[in-house]
């Protein structure tokens, strides 16, 4: 490659907007704001569904504690998996395994159905052993339905999951579910905050910032609602500061 090739190849991605093209190696300062920033992204959607489905099946704090730890700790071990392929198990790529809104639904109605309760619970995770046993299996012949299940199908299923979250997004937005205030301009006003500090710090000619938009933003965010008074530390008064294991 000679040399004027050379510089078109480093100027081409910042041309389209990209600050380290594919096989980069980041410094390390950017890396960790990298992954900080994409951990505090997922967070939130990893532990909302194990709330909104704790609500209808009215269990108390403990055993929603319980849940959110649950899905923390496993969605780490699942995403390690993932990314550390060993031979069949795993994909080898960085894809963070969460829990899902697609399935919040059945599992209400399974385990409302049951009694709610720690019965309803019992329910639900009887249902998802047996379940995963059909995902396993429809793993290894799903390479065989790529004629019928092309890109065009599967990018529209991904697209219509993405649309679907748009509810549970501006639901957070409003205030979250079962606020008191929500939808007032308290709360909108906040979000739109947020949002609009990303976008600028999105902006920025500096790659640290640019990295490092979503990270700030919460950061202003949270920051903000404290001197609002929406912070509430007072739930937290009676927990340890780690628990290795918390049992409801």
């Amino acid at each position: 490659m000679t040399k004027t090739n050379e510089n078109k190849a480093t100027e081409t991605p910042n041309e389209l907007g990209i600050i380290y093209p594919l096989e980069s190696r980041p410094p390390l300062g950017e890396t960790v704001m990298a992954a900080l920033q994409h951990l505090m992204a997922i967070f939130v959607g990893i532990i909302t569904p194990t709330l909104v489905l704790s609500r209808p099946l009215e269990l108390d704090a403990a055993t929603t504690s319980y849940l959110v730890s649950m899905a923390l700790i496993i969605s780490g071990i699942a995403t390690f998996i993932q990314c550390r392929r060993v031979g069949i198990i795993g994909s080898g790529l960085l894809s963070v395994q969460g829990t899902s809104f697609a399935f919040i639904a059945p599992m209400i109605g399974a385990g409302v159905a049951a009694g709610k309760g720690v019965a309803g619970l019992a329910m639900i995770f009887g249902l998802s052993f047996v379940g995963s046993f059909i995902e396993m299996g429809l793993s290894r012949v799903f390479h065989l339905l790529k004629k019928i299940l092309t890109p065009v199908v599967t990018g529209t299923v991904v697209a219509l999951i993405g649309l679907s979250l748009i509810r549970v997004g501006f639901t957070d937005m409003a205030g979250g579910f079962g606020a008191k205030d929500f939808g007032s301009m308290r709360n909108l006003g906040l979000a739109f905050l947020v949002i609009i500090t990303m976008l600028i710090f999105n902006r920025s000619k500096k790659p640290m910032l640019r990295m490092g938009a979503i990270v700030i933003a919460l950061l202003v965010g949270y920051i903000t609602a404290f001197f609002m008074g929406m912070v509430d530390f007072s739930k937290l008064s009676d927990l340890p500061l780690f628990a290795l294991f918390l049992a409801p």
